[in-house]
């Protein structure tokens, strides 16, 4: 059964999807079975593979809703050899809609359940809350969340407010919840504040925070406008060097020694 890990955060634009992209960008690259779980109803993650979300026939919200099965709905992107569960804006209403549901936390954890063993790699990119949406995310979560956190003061206030959330979590729903690292995002070398917080970040979450830390790049901001990921718009910008070190460095604390990436 492959690796499910969801990408978190409630605040946003702290590069959440940008690392659930390239990250599972990578991992594709390094010979890995990805798939890209889109719970966020903005769809980011959606469009910045080149899917448009208003022609999106069917994805999360109707396996978690319609209990259909996810299969039918996923997209598999051949010339990234990745595969993405879509969101689209009928997701929007289901943080209503779930409230009143039968084991509302594990709609998500029980729909991907049938098809994690067809994958290496299951990456969850939650939207910018702590609501019902995001909680799914945690239930399905079962090797672990990763947490983007950029390299601001502002984002250090956020970091005890989700980990009370993933206390919480742990207490009422799922025990086993844990911290599979800590992705500092849009670092700019030029300022000491960055570095500042990367060393709050990595004395908060001791021997959680991984090595690899994301520079702020103009073609990460660029290439969702182009549906395309860093390895394929410009993998020779900084920040494809970063994603793809990400991706290694996954990969091996997960036990794959020396990858080789692929074309």
């Amino acid at each position: 059964m492959g690796r499910i890990y969801t990408l978190v955060n409630q605040k946003g634009g702290v590069g959440k999807t940008t690392t659930a992209i390239n990250l599972g960008a990578y991992l594709a690259r390094f010979g890995q079975r990805v798939l890209i779980v889109d719970v966020d109803p903005q769809a980011n993650a959606t469009s910045s593979l080149g899917v448009d979300k208003h022609t999106v026939k069917g994805g999360v919200y109707e396996t978690m809703l319609d209990d259909a099965k996810a299969t039918p709905f996923i997209l598999l992107n051949t010339r990234l050899k990745l595969s993405l569960l879509p969101s689209s804006p009928s997701l929007a209403g289901a943080e209503v809609e779930l409230v009143n549901e039968l084991g509302r936390e594990s709609r998500l954890k029980n729909a991907l359940n049938p098809i994690s063993e067809q994958y290496d790699y299951v990456l969850i990119d939650c939207p910018p809350s702590l609501g019902l949406l995001a909680i799914n995310g945690f239930m399905a979560a079962k090797d672990g969340i990763i947490i983007p956190v950029q390299c601001e003061y502002l984002a250090l206030e956020g970091i005890s407010e989700l980990t009370r959330t993933i206390q919480r979590v742990r207490v009422a729903l799922f025990p086993g919840l844990k911290v599979r690292g800590v992705v500092m995002t849009m670092f700019d070398s030029r300022t000491h504040l960055a570095a500042d917080v990367v060393a709050e970040v990595r004395k908060f979450f001791s021997g959680q925070v991984f090595e690899s830390v994301i520079p702020r790049n103009i073609r990460l901001a660029e290439a969702p406008s182009y549906g395309l990921p860093i390895s394929s718009y410009a993998p020779g910008s900084n920040g494809a060097q970063a994603y793809e070190a990400l991706a290694r460095e996954v990969l091996m604390g997960d036990g794959i020694s020396n990858p080789k990436l692929q074309e």
